[in-house]
């Protein structure tokens, strides 16, 4: 998709472009301004020179009060600080531009979007796998308060490997969602999905996965690695971890089986009844409850239902924080059922198994589905087992769901069933400002608490 970020102001005349509001930059500069008359007026003051009348009519009053000796350097100390103040911020801000977006586009237009960006409504994001990356990209374009919580239960390919042999927490889709709020995108996107096809114990790794590895080994832990990686790469928002402990998942099946591990799961092929993870109450980041706490927005998904979704949600300071938060919830529904994991799943399905796992009310008050796809991509997909996930209107309004049906795909994309970026994201902004903003504070009832687990039957299951 070639098309530029919709949020590109409109162009200006060159000498009034400066006076365009929402660069905050004019406030600093007034107030820079005022702090050199303040210094000028305690100057004349101190000194017991008058330049003209009317300066002297306006502090004559003052005078008699105050005397010179202590109104001037009261003076001069005020409009030293106010200018010096408003010139730092003023520099501030243009300096993080011309840093920033301003090193490819121009000043005016990297300052107008930077202030944008920042006064963005703030989101917090929930989920993981490549779905979650693509919504981020789509986002950025909108605000900088994203707080992007990222699911760690993967142990297949070279995050798997990683988390057996360094003893770190998976860096997958945590590398995925650095990379897609990374100002240069496509060059960071390049550089961390870069995977080496040769070399001995190189060999399937991505780069992104083994920076974040040794940043964790450096700084001593993931979070500080991902916190300080972020820096680095100035990423628009922040990426969290929804826990620093090592999760295993496991699945009953609807036949009674468990199948344990992350990438065990799909390959079982059968229907999942409920989805346990080890330790059974895992602790998450002190970040993460601020973060959903200050909300305006919870997004869950997209993403595989129970590999990538579901995880967050079975942390139990996670999913209460998101019930008791006054923030109105969103549900990106996915656009094709997984095989072995949500076959034959309509989008009323995905949202009842987010309240069956989850014994706390108001998780979920809005769903947001894509309303056609491109007849050869979906011929396509059917070849290898995927279906449309079908929306039941009925039932998700039974629930009490909001329906918001948008075109979330290309329609010239013919190679893969994904969500547009620019139009996810677009469409999410306008379910919030036109939906989200008018809905009152719910009234929760008293909290459930979580389903029992069988402690015995347990340690059988899980490592």
């Amino acid at each position: 998709m070639t098309s530029k970020p919709p949020t590109k102001p409109v162009a200006f005349h060159r000498a009034a472009s400066w006076l365009m509001p929402g660069l905050s930059l004019k406030r600093w500069l007034g107030i820079a301004v005022c702090g050199m008359m303040l210094c000028l007026l305690g100057g004349f003051l101190l000194l017991n020179f008058q330049p003209v009348n009317f300066i002297i009519g306006l502090v004559r009053d003052a005078a008699k009060i105050i005397p010179a000796h202590i109104s001037g350097p009261i003076l001069l100390l005020c409009g030293g600080s106010l200018f010096y103040f408003g010139f730092k911020r003023a520099f501030s801000t243009v300096r993080m531009a011309i840093h920033g977006e301003g090193a490819n586009s121009g000043l005016l237009e990297a300052l107008y979007r930077q202030n944008k960006l920042i006064h963005g409504p703030r989101i917090v994001v929930i989920g993981g796998g490549t779905g979650l990356s693509t919504l981020l990209r789509g986002l950025k374009h909108y605000t900088s308060n994203i707080t992007a919580v990222v699911t760690v239960g993967d142990d297949g390919g070279s995050s798997g490997r990683l988390r057996e042999e360094h003893n770190v927490i998976p860096p997958g889709d945590i590398r995925n969602c650095i990379a897609a709020l990374a100002d240069e995108e496509q060059l960071i996107t390049e550089l961390f999905q870069y995977r080496f096809k040769t070399g001995s114990g190189l060999e399937g790794h991505s780069f992104g996965n083994l920076f974040l590895t040794a940043m964790c080994h450096i700084t001593g832990d993931m979070f500080t690695a991902i916190r300080e990686s972020s820096k680095v790469l100035n990423i628009s928002g922040r990426v969290l971890p929804s826990t620093l402990d090592h999760v295993t998942l496991s699945a009953e099946m609807s036949d009674g089986t468990v199948v344990v591990g992350e990438s065990m799961i799909p390959e079982a092929k059968g229907k999942i009844h409920r989805l346990r993870c080890f330790p059974e109450s895992p602790q998450t980041l002190p970040e993460v409850i601020d973060a959903i706490q200050c909300a305006e927005l919870i997004i869950l998904g997209p993403g595989s239902l129970y590999t990538s979704v579901l995880p967050n949600l079975l942390i139990t300071e996670i999913v209460r924080s998101v019930s008791e938060s006054p923030a109105s919830k969103l549900y990106i529904a996915n656009i094709m059922t997984q095989p072995g994991e949500t076959d034959g799943y309509s989008v009323g399905d995905h949202i009842q198994a987010i309240i069956d796992h989850c014994p706390y009310p108001d998780l979920v008050n809005g769903v947001l589905v894509n309303k056609t796809l491109p007849l050869p991509l979906l011929e396509k997909y059917h070849a290898y087992g995927y279906k449309a996930v079908s929306l039941d209107r009925e039932r998700c309004q039974e629930l009490g769901i909001d329906i918001s049906e948008q075109q979330l795909v290309d329609e010239n994309e013919h190679d893969k069933v994904r969500h547009n970026p620019l139009l996810l994201g677009r469409a999410i902004i306008q379910w919030y400002k036109h939906r989200a903003r008018k809905r009152p504070t719910p009234v929760l009832p008293p909290v459930v608490a979580p389903l029992p687990i069988d402690p015995d039957k347990e340690p059988e299951l899980l490592p």
